[in-house]
């Protein structure tokens, strides 16, 4: 497990943006060459560090791949929060839906190796914590303009898997049109929580 977690966590400004472009820089390669050209040689190329620089910080390009995991997952999860600031249950959950689509289509590439790397198990367990999706859906589930539901953890946990599940088919299909996608993913939630026609 440790050859998956960086081997330190930059604290210095400096060292946090050296952190930051070997990330992008990891990230970049994922998106335009794949996992094949994925490698701590290449990534500190790319990034403009040294190879020891990078092995300062990371023990190797899975410990690369888990980190930029995280760096999109803490990405998305400060998106989607921001979704709590909105004045209805309605707008919301449109929020969380439009969070959820922005981080799949703006890096479409980066977004789908991603998901087949975090299939993993290892991979999965390394990045850390919940995501609080299930939760900040359950918030907003309670909202009073939102239909009742008999059982409200059940049905967060039923409109994440429905947001899930229709993300990942959109990646794997490579879609690209993200207002379409946004369109099918209210009519799956709302149509399921009986809301479609509020």
């Amino acid at each position: 497990m440790s050859a998956l977690r960086p081997r330190k966590r930059p604290t210095q400004p400096r060292a946090v943006e050296t952190v930051a472009c070997i990330l992008e820089a990891a990230a970049q390669i994922l998106e335009a060459q794949g996992q094949a050209a994925f490698n701590t040689n290449a990534v500190a190329e790319r990034a403009g560090v040294s190879i020891g620089s990078l092995y300062q910080y990371f023990p190797g390009k899975d410990a690369l791949l888990i980190a930029l995991m995280q760096r999109e997952k803490d990405r998305f999860g400060a998106d989607a929060a921001a979704a709590l600031s909105e004045p209805t249950g309605r707008t919301a959950l449109q929020h969380l839906i439009q969070a959820a689509v922005r981080q799949q289509l703006s890096r479409a590439e980066l977004a789908r190796l991603l998901d087949i790397a975090e299939e993993r198990p290892e991979a999965r367990k390394a990045v850390d914590g919940k995501s609080g999706f299930g939760a900040l859906i359950h918030q907003i589930l309670a909202r009073p303009d939102l239909p009742a539901q008999p059982d409200v953890a059940r049905a967060a946990d039923d409109v994440g898997q429905i947001i899930r599940a229709l993300i990942d088919a959109a990646g794997l299909r490579g879609d690209t049109d993200a207002v379409a996608l946004e369109r099918r993913l209210c009519a799956a939630v709302f149509g399921y929580l009986g809301a479609a026609q509020m």
